[in-house]
């Protein structure tokens, strides 16, 4: 790794701290490659992120030697999967028979997983991890991505590298500089997000709960629960209108046990609204350019699949780049493009299934007024034979084409 003045150079420049980019960054500096990761802001504490770790991930963490350090890291797991519809349980899917090291659903907070990532990576020499560094540009030359251009409270500073991966989220800048097709699907959904304080006596249930018009998430924090109310595409500026005091009785009337606390939500500046997209670039790449992650495929929140596919992509972005990385071979367009072979399907397949979901399932409920409206057959029939709930724990918990470690590790090296 160069460095000179106010310009850098590596083998691999990683655009975005996220799961992605941090989960990619380690594993090609663990495989002796240069690398270098930007992160915009100055840590990784930011909320309303998706928290799930997959057994997929879990088992990422075995292959790499990590799981048993990896489990210190104070996390939620869960077996099972149930929705509460009109205030009966179904349960949907069973993790207890997946293959694999963890047979359940890990609940850690974001920053937790990408700081326990930083603390690995930092043991080798060729990481280096850049906070509050916003990419702002590319570097081209003769038609190929040579690097970035990046802007910092320490001012403006060029960074060249072999290879520039863009894992910088569903508004990729990288993705828009490169002018990428971006394919989008319709989505009737947004989802506000906000937190209420947790008791030890709260019902515990992690899936979904469904009400005459309400549809509801809630993610165990420890203290405090974090929740996702879907709402119709574009309805939030009908929700606040009709003002919190109602919005709290549509919360009560779907979990009645938070009814001593919603007045906690004080203000609309409490609750966040996340505009959900599904999408995917008809193209991941251009010379020198590689998009992975939500910069290559925005995912709908549904089954909370995004971090896994993010991951996953890293792993095969690292499998395939860093031989020849190792090698100073030239990275041409017939690698990158075999990441995107690789990892078409499992995308095409999730997203498939989300917007099933979201267009027979969640659309539906937030339009009745039926109070004694059934659960959707496939929740029934699910709950009537646990066998069936193997196939969608599998869909979530490890899904199509799961990746597997092949990058050498070459000996931890401190800074």
């Amino acid at each position: 790794m160069a460095i000179t003045s106010d310009k850098l150079t590596t083998s691999c420049c990683i655009a975005g701290g996220g799961p992605a980019g941090m989960m990619l960054g380690f594993l090609l500096a663990r495989a002796g490659i240069d690398v270098i990761v930007l992160e915009k802001h100055a840590d990784f504490f930011r909320d309303f992120r998706g928290d799930t770790i997959h057994p997929s991930t879990f088992q990422l963490m075995k292959e790499l030697g990590l799981l048993d350090e990896f489990l210190q890291v104070p996390h939620q797991e869960i077996e099972r999967f149930t929705a509460v519809f009109n205030h009966t349980p179904l349960q949907i899917a069973d993790f207890t028979h997946l293959p694999g090291a963890k047979k359940a659903i890990g609940m850690m907070p974001q920053w937790d997983f990408l700081k326990f990532l930083q603390q690995q990576a930092s043991q080798y020499s060729c990481f280096k991890l850049i906070m509050n560094a916003e990419v702002t540009d590319t570097i081209t030359e003769n038609g190929r991505v040579t690097g970035v251009k990046t802007s910092s409270k320490d001012g403006r500073s060029e960074i060249t590298a072999a290879v520039v991966v863009a894992c910088d989220g569903r508004h990729s800048l990288l993705r828009e500089k490169a002018g990428l097709k971006v394919i989008r699907s319709g989505v009737p959904i947004d989802v506000l997000w906000f937190r209420v304080s947790r008791q030890q006596t709260d019902p515990s249930q992690i899936l979904g709960r469904f009400s005459s018009g309400i549809i509801m998430v809630m993610l165990d924090r420890n203290d405090y629960w974090q929740c996702a109310y879907l709402i119709a595409k574009g309805g939030y500026e009908k929700i606040k209108e009709k003002g919190l005091e109602a919005f709290g009785n549509n919360i009560t009337q779907v979990a009645p046990f938070l009814a001593d606390r919603v007045d906690e939500l004080k203000k609309w500046e409490d609750i966040k609204l996340l505009s959900v997209d599904i999408d995917r670039l008809q193209t991941w790449y251009t010379e020198g350019l590689l998009c992975i992650g939500d910069a290559a495929h925005a995912m709908s929140p549904v089954g909370g699949v995004g971090i896994n596919l993010a991951i996953q992509d890293a792993v095969a972005t690292a499998n395939i780049l860093y031989g020849p990385l190792r090698e100073k071979k030239q990275i041409d367009n017939s690698l990158l493009r075999r990441v995107q072979k690789r990892r078409t399907l499992p995308t095409r397949f999730i997203q498939r299934l989300q917007t099933t979901i979201q267009n027979s399932v969640f659309q539906k409920r937030l339009s009745a007024t039926n109070k004694t409206m059934k659960p959707p057959l496939f929740m029934r029939l699910l709950n009537a034979f646990p066998l069936l709930q193997r196939f969608p724990a599998y869909a979530v918990g490890i899904g199509l084409r799961p990746e597997h470690i092949q990058t050498p590790d070459v000996g931890r090296a401190a800074k």
